[in-house]
């Protein structure tokens, strides 16, 4: 059974991780080997690309973090978490929700994110 919450947390844990090499253990912690993570944004693989992928947000918001917003739903190997990211302390600017896919060791294999709010869009 798999602690979905925990899961959401750790995700956006990753995200706000600034130290690349704790980031990368996270990552290996977090996403299977083999991870695709599409959104609007991107589509990327694997560590390599999810990791690039976290650097690219962090150069592009400098300073701002990600937040789950409200819980995390999950069923079976799936679930589901709105996340909001802005300036700590401020308004949420970013507003989206992501549907992860778990492996079998409750690793995520796929992220499908999707855009609510971006500023200038």
């Amino acid at each position: 059974m798999n602690d979905f919450n925990a899961i959401g947390t750790k995700y956006i844990d990753t995200f706000n991780t600034q130290d690349p090499v704790q980031r990368k253990q996270l990552i290996g912690e977090v996403f299977a080997t083999d991870v695709s993570y599409v959104d609007p944004m991107a589509a990327v693989e694997g560590h390599d690309g999810v990791d690039a992928f976290i650097t690219g947000a962090h150069q592009q918001f400098p300073g701002w973090t990600f937040r789950l917003v409200g819980d995390v739903d999950g069923h079976h190997d799936q679930a589901r978490f709105a996340w909001g990211l802005g300036p700590e302390g401020n308004e949420l600017l970013v507003l989206g929700f992501d549907v992860v896919n778990l492996d079998e060791n409750g690793k995520i294999k796929a992220v499908h994110g999707f855009l609510d709010r971006v500023p200038g869009a």
